[in-house]
């Protein structure tokens, strides 16, 4: 009775390493015919998971600082970015982004090339992954970046003014300036790793202007309003700390050499906090949460850029100093009773800036070796190589600003409302832009009175 059960067992016994000898002969050879790498696809597939996840951390973040009649419409317009910008990525922005744009290319790609993500190589640019991937990849970054722009305008913003101006926003602001610095545009040369110009500095200034346009919240500043859960900021922290790691680790786009972005930006944060807390310390006696999650913030927006290009001592100096200028930049705009809600051009603006620069202060040599940059620094130095890092930060300065002055003000010319009514902003927006409310039993919509 057991002559069977042995001869299947000689029988896998002999096959199966047969098996797996055939396939690792077969398999390398196929894999060096696509080009392609499982090892970097996977690294690709999972960064875009976690980029994806910060824009529901981002969503925490932002909803603990706003009162609680406001929250679920703070949480919204970042969480209807994940619908919204998805479309617009697919339908034309991921072409304007990443395709060839003929005459137009030093500034923008062709919006029909890789129009609905068709006629994508399935090898891109000769990285190891395949061109889906990449193109699912930086669409998680068109997913945030608007998405950030909306702590500078929260609890007096129409909702529907919002969905109008953020796809516009994408395609004239966001589409041509990935295009200069990551599409082969005009900003080839310069240094930036994960979007510390196209990210940061982008949504931050448009911010800025943004906020300026609609205007200071009613009985701001007089009227004092804390944070209504500190613990959601903590939470949303924690979820864009964990996210970041995707957001820069997976811009190598490469398993090789992943290590240094990932490393940098932990570091960089982790110095961010500290140093904030230590300010705090230093001014007031004693840290607050919402400090140390405000400096951990800036540590990852300052390395952003430089994650890649730089080694992680120089990851430390980042964090720490760009947290010392968003710091002050805070203490600015408080001076200057400037309404940018939840410092979004203070941490967001100011930290992509501060670490644009400092990108070329620290960039190794061997690191942007590869890197068209490396010929910057071969002809002009480090200060040319600086100085190349400010150019790219004024161009995305006067873009961001420009498109959003010029969207912003087509908007209103079309009679579409900046903001929501008086009553609706001493109501709060959750009841009159959606109809619902986060806490009830705090606030109360008419129905439960």
């Amino acid at each position: 009775m057991f002559k069977p059960r042995l001869r299947r067992f000689l029988i896998a016994l002999l096959v199966v390493p047969a098996f797996q000898l055939l396939s690792s002969a077969l398999l390398p050879a196929y894999a060096e015919d696509a080009a392609l790498s499982a090892a970097d696809n996977t690294l690709i597939l999972t960064s875009a998971a976690l980029v994806l996840l910060m824009t529901p951390g981002l969503a925490f973040f932002y909803g603990g600082f706003v009162q609680a009649r406001n929250v679920l419409n703070t949480m919204a317009m970042s969480f209807v970015m994940m619908g919204i910008a998805t479309l617009v990525w697919v339908s034309f922005g991921f072409s304007l982004a990443f395709s060839n744009g003929g005459a137009l290319n030093a500034v923008i790609g062709n919006p029909f090339s890789y129009a609905m993500l068709e006629n994508i190589p399935d090898i891109w640019d000769g990285l190891a992954i395949p061109g889906l991937s990449f193109a699912l990849f930086q669409g998680m970054f068109a997913i945030i970046t608007p998405a950030l722009i909306s702590g500078a305008l929260v609890e007096r913003i129409s909702f529907r003014f919002w969905c109008v101006f953020t796809p516009v926003w994408l395609l004239v602001v966001y589409a041509p300036l990935a295009h200069m610095v990551w599409g082969g545009g005009c900003l080839g040369k310069d240094l930036d790793f994960a979007g510390g110009t196209v990210v940061h500095i982008s949504s931050g200034v448009s911010a800025l202007v943004l906020a300026g346009l609609v205007g200071w919240r009613k009985q701001w500043p007089n009227a004092v309003r804390p944070p209504h859960d500190v613990t959601q900021i903590l939470l949303g922290t924690g979820l864009l700390w964990f996210g970041w790691f995707g957001f820069n680790g997976g811009s190598q786009l490469s398993v090789s050499g992943a290590e240094l972005p990932f490393t940098t930006t932990h570091i960089s944060a982790a110095t961010g906090l500290v140093a904030w807390a230590l300010i705090e310390t230093w001014r007031d006696g004693k840290p607050t949460a919402v400090g140390m999650a405000t400096g951990a913030v800036a540590g990852l927006v300052g390395i952003t850029p430089a994650a890649g290009f730089v080694r992680p001592g120089a990851g430390m100096a980042i964090g720490a100093i760009t947290a010392l200028i968003c710091y002050l930049s805070v203490q600015v705009k408080v001076s200057l009773r400037f309404d940018d809600s939840l410092d979004t051009f203070a941490v967001h603006g100011v930290g992509g800036t501060v670490g644009a620069i400092l990108t070329g202060v620290f960039a190794s040599t061997e690191l942007i070796a590869t890197h068209p940059a490396a010929q910057v620094f071969a002809e002009k130095g480090r200060v040319g190589l600086i100085a190349d890092q400010f150019q790219v930060v004024l161009v995305a300065y006067g873009l961001a600003a420009l498109g959003t002055l010029v969207i912003a003000g087509i908007l209103r010319g079309c009679g579409l409302p900046f903001r929501v009514p008086n009553d609706a902003e001493d109501l709060g927006v959750d009841v009159s832009e959606h109809g619902e409310e986060a806490y009830a039993e705090r606030v109360g919509s008419p129905q439960f009175h």
